[in-house]
């Protein structure tokens, strides 16, 4: 993406600054989370037209606690630096940092003392807008050449600027939805003080993507293993128009996969793409391999490695492979790198290609490493991906696997799935399949007693789960009217032989979590 314009937000280890990155990019600019203890070599090297400090869970008074690269104040680019950021940004030019003053968590209310280029046309002298704090220390002392933008009742220094230098802080999170027209505040940043064009879009990345694939690749061979989900889906189409014939796509069904998906992802890429596919029904192994295993951390664990043993047997079947696309998000990039800048040690048991390119000494293709799910649905249309298809709600490595608590079975998944169709059906049917982040079903460990019509049942309780996110990141509990539940649960009951009960669960999803399962 150098040929863009680019903003860096360098991340302090907020729960948010995924949102941070999302904000930015819907305004139409690209920007990239790197650890804030990148070198001043490689600070320089990205070449950014602006620079984002985000929050974090730190205290500035903390000896060894983070700070910023000293180019990000001698670069002469615009800076934002948001809560943390504020306070190392502070103390790093000279200010003061205390503790032990009334903390903020939570809506606050700001006064705006003097106008600012950061909040030009969204926010005037008589606007009381409501914000968003965080934060237990506050700066107490601004370095030279700042002056207070705005107050709350717990930071006097809400907004603090130095507008000739073109440094812009703030005690709140403009990033989150709490923080009324926050996004405008970032959206002037990029645009009006760094000078960004709206220049990121899915077209000038599907252009830019397909050039650097074919650059990477060459005429060798590509292995890509498709889950049945969106990323993987996406990923192989993009490296398809890209190199055509010399992309092999594998995939492997587990027998853990939705009613009728297997049949899908084989007629999508065979019929419609004319993708080279190799399909494995391989749902005898992985159910022989889950017998007896009722712990979801070890599910996941057995359905990885066999499902890295099945795809390992069968690219090893294909000649002359050198290279291995994998759908890896930028949530995943960021989650993989802890915030102090040290990578994971722990790979996600969710990836069910942990440690696979080691293994098979390929080299990696991830065209998505750069995209938020929903940038992913976004290139999919782009594509020419089906609706149907693009708009599919997110499905879990392990599948079923982990929908079936307890042991897993051939009748407990074929009672799962009749279950599930059931209640999508009913959602698509309301209008709001698409309103809904991910919906499922989960078939209980439990059994209960019952009386269907003028008999006794004695057979297994489902749960119904349902949220709402933007981003996957955050979620909670879609609100169902209680009729739609009503209809739900009497059809299942009614149509699906072994389930005698089913209930609605609420848990909604806490902040700074990746992936709901």
């Amino acid at each position: 993406m150098s040929s863009q314009d680019k903003i860096l937000i360098l991340d302090f280890g907020s729960q948010v600054t995924q949102l941070i990155a999302r904000r930015v990019r819907e305004a139409g600019v690209y920007c990239e989370i790197q650890p804030y203890n990148r070198s001043d070599a490689e600070v320089l090297a990205f070449a950014p037209k602006g620079i984002i400090l985000s929050g974090g869970p730190c205290s500035t008074l903390d000896e060894g606690s983070p700070r910023a690269p000293q180019a990000v104040f001698d670069m002469g680019v615009p800076v934002m630096a948001i809560c943390y950021g504020q306070q190392t940004a502070c103390l790093q030019l000279g200010g003061k940092v205390e503790g032990g003053h009334d903390r903020e968590f939570g809506k606050a209310v700001i006064d705006i003392k003097k106008p600012s280029a950061l909040f030009d046309g969204v926010w005037t002298m008589d606007s009381k807008p409501q914000v968003w704090m965080s934060h237990g220390d506050r700066v107490t002392r601004l370095p030279e050449g700042f002056e207070v933008a705005a107050t709350s009742e717990g930071a006097p220094f809400a907004i603090a600027t130095d507008e000739k230098r073109r440094i812009y802080t703030t005690m709140f999170h403009p990033e989150v939805v709490h923080t009324l027209d926050g996004a405008k505040l970032l959206s002037n940043f990029v645009h009006k003080i760094c000078g960004c064009g709206s220049d990121w879009s899915m077209k000038s990345f599907r252009a830019a993507e397909i050039e650097k694939i074919r650059a990477q690749v060459g005429k060798g061979r590509v292995i890509c293993g498709l889950s049945g989900g969106v990323d993987s889906a996406v990923a192989a189409v993009l490296i398809h128009e890209a190199i055509g014939d010399q992309l092999t796509c594998i995939f492997v069904d587990t027998g853990l996969m939705r009613e009728g998906e297997s049949r899908q992802v084989v007629d999508l890429f065979r019929s419609h793409y004319n993708i080279p596919l190799v399909a494995v029904d391989a749902g005898k192994k992985f159910l022989g391999a889950l017998d007896g295993v009722t712990d979801p951390e070890q599910k996941r664990k057995t359905i990885g490695k066999l499902f890295i043993e099945v795809f390992d047997e069968e690219a090893h079947k294909i000649k002359d492979v050198a290279f291995l696309a994998q759908g890896t998000l930028y949530p995943d990039v960021i989650e993989s790198v802890s915030f102090t800048g040290g990578p994971s040690v722990t790979i996600k048991s969710h990836h069910n290609v942990g440690g696979l390119p080691e293994r098979m000494n390929l080299k990696l293709v991830e065209p998505l490493r750069e995209l938020f799910k929903d940038e992913v649905r976004a290139l999919g249309r782009e594509l020419g991906l089906p609706e149907s298809f693009v708009g599919r709600h997110p499905f879990p490595g392990p599948g079923l696997g982990i929908r079936v608590l307890g042991e897993i079975t051939e009748e407990r998944l074929a009672i799962l799935r009749k279950a599930d169709v059931v209640y999508l059906d009913e959602i698509r049917k309301a209008g709001l399949y698409d309103d809904i982040w991910q919906a499922f079903a989960v078939l209980l460990p439990v059994r209960t007693v019952g009386v269907m019509g003028d008999g006794r049942s004695y057979d297994n309780v489902l749960a119904l789960r349902a949220v709402t996110s933007v981003d996957g990141m955050t979620a909670e509990a879609y609100p169902f009217e209680h009729a739609f539940l009503a209809r739900c649960a009497t059809r299942i009951i009614n149509e699906v032989r072994g389930i005698n009960r089913v209930t609605y669960d609420v848990t909604s999803k806490p902040p700074g979590t990746i992936e709901w399962e």
